[in-house]
């Protein structure tokens, strides 16, 4: 029988894993031996934060991330065939979201894998459903560019979806958050509702939604803060 690939979430930050991630999902973790991961340092350091004696040194790790091709992809799953199961890590959160872990969970369809999700957080959804914008109708936009002109389309495009009643949804780099956030507030309608959510599930979680005008009476100060921006009605 072949193995199956479980979706592992890991913590969005905290070392307080057992509050986030659920214990059957601790016990399915530390049970494998075969990892798909974006990173291999923050994976290692994650299995030995829930397991300190977990034996890194006698499993097997594969890196996926945007520069791996389909061919390499086909030898992580070998090990699947011979009836192991292989956990699926993203850096951060739940894999798939934001991530690459997309490109392996599409070749185990194609090759009739089982995929197994499991519960665990998310910054995205974490973000959603505690800002009080439409949860019904809504919108995951990734990053948003570097450059300042180019953002500040992406952002005014995004603000017309937002009017139109779809949530808009995107990430940024904690060493970027506070320069998106002003862009935002610079080109963004009064009106326009802004949901902050820094390091959402960690000790000093914040998550506020005002409108642009009420923003502007108290700016945040979000310098190296892990942060999802929510725009909404």
């Amino acid at each position: 029988m072949n193995g199956k690939i479980f979706l592992i979430p890991v913590t969005l930050g905290s070392d307080q894993y057992n509050q986030v991630i659920p214990g059957y999902v601790l016990d399915i973790t530390r049970s494998l031996r075969y990892f798909v991961v974006e990173e291999i340092r923050s994976a290692r350091r994650f299995l030995r934060l829930i397991d300190k004696s977990f034996p890194i040194d006698v499993s097997v790790f594969y890196i996926l991330n945007e520069h791996t091709v389909e061919s390499e992809i086909q030898d992580f799953i070998k090990p699947l065939f011979d009836g192991n199961d292989i956990g699926l890590m993203s850096e951060a959160g739940l894999p798939g979201i934001a991530d690459p872990g997309a490109k392996l969970v599409r070749v185990a369809h194609d090759m009739n894998i089982r995929v197994v999700p499991l519960a665990g957080p998310s910054s995205i959804l974490l973000g959603l459903i505690s800002s009080g914008l439409s949860g019904q109708n809504f919108r995951f936009n990734g990053y948003v560019p570097v450059k300042p002109a180019e953002r500040d389309i992406v952002l005014k495009d995004m603000e017309k979806r937002a009017v139109n009643g779809e949530t808009q949804i995107f990430m940024e780099t904690p060493y970027r958050a506070q320069k998106v956030f002003d862009s935002m507030i610079s080109v963004c309608h009064p009106e326009t509702k802004i949901c902050v959510a820094a390091d959402i599930t960690l000790p000093t979680e914040e998550i506020k939604t005002m409108r642009v005008s009420e923003w502007k009476k108290k700016m945040p100060n979000l310098s190296q803060r892990l942060v999802v921006f929510l725009l909404g009605q």
